[in-house]
């Protein structure tokens, strides 16, 4: 009877301990799961809110708008339609009057000379700028802007004391589910202080051709625009600069070494240079992929290649597929943009790219962006297909309703609607230049090729719409 006593009281005495330990177990994964302080509450921000709300400052602008003296002006222009005489009468030669047009920002300090970085849609129409910072008011002027990358550097024009730079951060180290503050000035709301995470990074928003947000649920409203996004080192790892119009508690920023590159060059030179190739690129889809032979689900398809541009003299060819340039890997054609902007003008770079199936490396000497790449916009053709397009040879007709200026090629002049060639994409005013990788000039071409294609269960189309060139596999039906 005492051993049983004995056995059960063990039983029970390991049962205790076993609870014991899973229970402290739980509670040190919970601990290592959230920023917990010694008493396992979640720890004031307080402190470290304190030590950087100084580098943050509040931007407000000023901007002349021009009101026409007659308001129906805006409707009729100059000389006001038909209803010349009748205006008159009643607004006479009442003159133009200025108005002052006023908007808020937010932007944070980044060295003691008064230096601010801030979002160029904050400052870029501003006829005057007024920093709010160390208490006080002061004047700040445009040093440059960069409307690609919404980053501007601003200088306070007078010398203030005291000032509090933000420390600058790593945001290529930023990971999905880190903290993040966000301070600006929201709705005019100032030193507004928010906490959330990082909901996202390397994040496509269609905001231009540099993309590559941080996306965050702390919020952020009209006004937090050039504030800082900050780690909870104090850290700034983003600016803050957009909000998804349909939907609540999505914030973008761009990431801080991004700007740390631009502001370095707005600083310089108060304008960017970026790296150029010439080319044109797109996405590969498995169907693309499919028609191409390509077995990468990786990199950049090039779709065109600029004529005497760096590419061309380095043997770049359409069709190739780049997966590696100056020995950075790429994921896809948005990544290429990026790289080659950000490399130096000058710098000679391995490409590594696929070929018709084979793996092959080019050296390519990388070239300065051109103000404004003119592109030369294509002209073709005529007749009817299966496809549920009608094309048609180049003529001055065609040339002038499409507004083409190709020599070569084929222009789609009707696309049936709900047909093969509509839901592949194609408009009228597309220019064919190519069909399965054969050149297309005319008609002829285009008829002969489609020929050779009946067993075909789709076509791979190289596609010149306006300025640009791209690929589309069209499903025969």
């Amino acid at each position: 009877m005492k051993d049983l006593r004995s056995m059960n009281a063990l039983k029970v005495a390991l049962f205790v301990l076993l609870a014991g330990l899973l229970l402290s177990s739980s509670a040190f994964a919970q601990t290592k799961a959230r920023p917990v302080d010694a008493a396992g509450a979640l720890p004031s921000l307080a402190d470290l809110v304190e030590k950087v709300k100084p580098g943050v400052v509040n931007i407000s602008t000023t901007t002349t708008v021009r009101v026409p003296g007659n308001p129906f002006r805006h409707f009729f222009g100059q000389d006001d339609g038909p209803f010349n005489d009748f205006f008159k009468r009643y607004y006479g030669d009442m003159p133009d009057r200025e108005l002052k047009q006023r908007s808020l920002g937010s932007g944070f300090i980044i060295d003691k000379e008064g230096y601010i970085i801030t979002n160029n849609h904050v400052v870029e129409r501003a006829d005057e700028i007024t920093v709010k910072v160390s208490g006080g008011e002061h004047k700040a002027r445009i040093i440059g802007r960069d409307p690609k990358t919404d980053i501007a550097l601003i200088k306070l024009t007078t010398p203030v004391k005291d000032l509090q730079p933000l420390p600058v951060g790593d945001s290529d180290k930023v990971r999905v589910g880190d903290w993040a503050i966000a301070i600006g000035n929201p709705f005019g709301l100032e030193e507004t202080v928010t906490l959330g995470i990082i909901s996202a990074t390397g994040r496509v928003i269609g905001a231009g051709p540099y993309d590559n947000f941080l996306q965050t649920d702390a919020p952020i409203n009209p006004g937090n625009s050039g504030g800082p996004l900050l780690n909870l080192k104090g850290e700034v790892v983003g600016i803050n600069t957009a909000i998804a119009a349909a939907g609540q508690g999505i914030g973008f920023a761009i990431p801080i070494n991004t700007a740390k590159m631009i502001t370095a060059q707005l600083r310089d030179k108060g304008k960017v240079t970026r790296g150029w190739i010439g080319i044109v690129l797109q996405t590969i889809t498995p169907e693309i992929a499919s028609k191409l032979g390509i077995k990468e689900t990786h990199g950049a398809l090039v779709s065109d290649v600029a004529p005497g541009s760096p590419a061309e003299t380095a043997g770049i060819e359409r069709g190739d597929v780049i997966i590696a340039f100056d020995n950075k890997e790429l994921k896809n054609a948005g990544d290429l943009p990026r790289v080659v902007a950000d490399t130096p003008i000058g710098k000679t770079v391995n490409v590594r790219l696929v070929r018709k199936g084979k793996q092959q490396d080019v050296a390519l000497k990388v070239a300065e962006m051109p103000a404004e790449t003119v592109a030369s916009p294509g002209r073709p053709q005529q007749q009817r297909a299966d496809l549920g397009m009608s094309v048609d040879n180049i003529s001055q007709k065609h040339q002038r309703a499409f507004q083409l200026r190709e020599k070569t090629g084929v222009v789609v002049v009707s696309v049936q609607r709900g047909s093969a060639a509509d839901q592949a994409g194609i408009q009228p005013g597309d220019v064919i230049k190519e069909m399965n990788r054969a050149p297309i000039r005319n008609v002829s071409d285009y008829r002969t090729a489609l020929r050779q294609e009946q067993a075909s269960g789709s076509i791979l189309l190289l596609i010149r719409r306006g300025e640009n060139s791209f690929y589309v596999t069209i499903a025969k039906q």
